[in-house]
């Protein structure tokens, strides 16, 4: 059987490479070389104002990335949220809708985490160091923490990871609140709301870490798994 094909969610940021200093649609290799070493042919997804893509695809990832705009859940934005993104949370919130319509699996992470649980009509903390107490959940920008994070036994979340108890790495300062209509089934050491998962669809589920930059064997597992549920899609429509 051909491999199945996945949707990629990306940044549109300054870049610059070779010649050209410029804006540009990127994405960090390692979402692909996971994605890929599971088995998944992967297509990088720029914003885009509609989801017709998604009649091509088996899978769909959303990837991390810059702090949701607050209007979107209503909110006024704190002083810490970046400046916000509008074509990518349009494209990712249509994408998300559009997928969840139609039965695609879909594997959200960090930023994915958070555009999941909005579109379901939920909301974030904008700045998790207000809420929770000592635990780091990141140092600064572009650096990675540790801590352990706990799933409810029969979950999703604790089948892909192959345990209930897990160590996983953070880089984020914002976190679910309220997942809206999906399920928390995962918290971290601290209650910060870890994963979101609908428990009715084959594979739907959002995680607060960035497996793509773990090399061990609950983020293979994670990749692994949700590649075969993209799989499985494909023979369903065929």
């Amino acid at each position: 059987m051909s491999r199945p094909v996945v949707g990629l969610t990306c940044y549109v940021e300054p870049a610059a490479w070779g010649a050209w200093s410029t804006r540009a649609a990127l994405i960090h290799t390692a979402y692909v070389d996971c994605l890929t070493e599971a088995g998944a042919r992967v297509v990088i997804l720029p914003p885009d104002d509609g989801d017709e893509v998604l009649d091509r695809l088996d899978g769909l990832v959303i990837a991390g990335g810059a702090d949701i705009d607050p209007a979107h859940y209503g909110h006024e934005p704190h002083a810490t949220t970046d400046v916000p993104r509008a074509d990518r949370d349009a494209s990712e919130l249509t994408l998300y809708r559009g997928a969840r319509r139609r039965g695609i699996p879909v594997l959200g992470i960090c930023r994915g985490l958070q555009v999941m649980a909005v579109a379901e009509g939920g909301h974030l903390h904008q700045h998790l160091p207000d809420v929770v107490g000592d635990l780091r959940h990141r140092d600064a920008p572009g650096t990675f923490s540790e801590h352990g994070a706990t799933f409810t036994p029969g979950s999703l979340a604790a089948r892909v990871t192959g345990s209930t108890t897990a160590t996983v790495n953070s880089s984020h300062h914002q976190a679910v609140a309220d997942a809206g209509a999906l399920t928390v089934s995962g918290w971290a050491d601290d209650d910060t709301i870890e994963t979101v998962e609908d428990p009715s669809a084959p594979f739907v589920l959002g995680v607060q870490w960035h497996p793509e930059q773990g090399a061990d064997d609950t983020s293979r597992r994670l990749f692994a798994t949700f590649t075969d549920a993209a799989r499985n899609y494909r023979v369903s429509i065929s």
